[in-house]
């Protein structure tokens, strides 16, 4: 609530939720929603809306001198803290896709040893964390770069994908020699936001009704089934070169690379937790 709590305070103060926005670093639309959510909360209303800005009601003015008093003692505790200790603690939850957890990993267990105190919470899931609700500090996301104005999107490293098939398949449905000689050839694919990749129009553009033997809700499944030999599939190309039994049937391409990116909301970029790991990763990344 205390986010809540200082973005109403600045509005009280300055009168316009621009004016707070540009006070404290955030989108106008994070004031409003910290506004909208605070009300709601108290059960009433904390400003009249008027062409000019916002007019702060009797319980609005009360706020504020609520306020004033716990950010001053806010202010000497956080003080008081940073000089007896610069460690950091508590949790940091990063949330990503599964297909990314080896890629990420190496900088997670550098910054455990680096912060022992903190505890990482890993969150892997199809859908997106929402960052303005507090589902994550940080998102590592695969795809167009997001355009979300309320997050900063740090570029992160791309992926490169190629088409392979195991030694199974291969044995059983022969090795395609030429590209046209896909044409005929059983496909594992993966449904949702994965299946709008470069690399799935190409093969679309390549093979107007392919042969789908089987699909998959997620990454780390459909490489499963690609390793199983059901069908030839795209993979990731770290992934495929730690698969003896895959056998490259159509080498990665520029084309067919996806970029990561790191997302953060602007309201928690700044903290010494979320900064702390983006340092560990721009460390060992350059």
């Amino acid at each position: 609530m205390w986010a809540e709590i200082g973005s109403a305070r600045e509005v009280v103060r300055l009168g316009t939720v621009s004016g707070a926005a540009n006070a404290l670093g955030l989108h106008r639309a994070t004031v409003t929603r910290h506004i909208d959510t605070l009300e709601a909360k108290l059960g009433g209303k904390l400003f009249l809306r008027h062409a000019r800005g916002y007019q702060p009601t009797e319980l609005g003015r009360e706020l504020l001198h609520i306020a004033d008093t716990a950010f001053d003692q806010l202010e000497h505790l956080s003080l008081r803290a940073q000089s007896t200790t610069a460690s950091l603690s508590g949790v940091l939850t990063v949330a990503t896709v599964d297909v990314l957890t080896a890629k990420i990993m190496p900088y997670l267990a550098r910054f455990a040893v680096s912060h022992p105190d903190v505890t990482l919470h890993l969150s892997t899931s199809q859908s997106l964390a929402r960052l303005e609700y507090g589902e994550a500090h940080i998102a590592i996301r695969v795809g167009p770069k997001p355009d979300d104005p309320e997050n900063v999107v740090i570029p992160f490293v791309s992926e490169r994908f190629g088409l392979y098939g195991a030694k199974t398949y291969i044995e059983r449905y022969g090795q395609p020699a030429e590209i046209d000689d896909l044409i005929g050839h059983r496909f594992v694919t993966v449904t949702g936001a994965a299946s709008r990749a470069p690399f799935r129009q190409w093969l679309a553009d390549l093979i107007k009704d392919p042969k789908i033997a089987f699909e998959a809700t997620q990454v780390t499944t459909m490489h499963a089934a690609i390793l199983q030999g059901i069908g030839l599939g795209f993979c990731m190309d770290v992934a495929a070169r730690q698969s003896p039994d895959l056998v490259e049937i159509v080498p990665p391409c520029p084309a067919w690379e996806i970029p990561i990116w790191i997302v953060t909301h602007v309201d928690l970029h700044r903290s010494p937790k979320v900064q702390a790991l983006l340092k560990e990763i721009r460390s060992t990344s350059e």
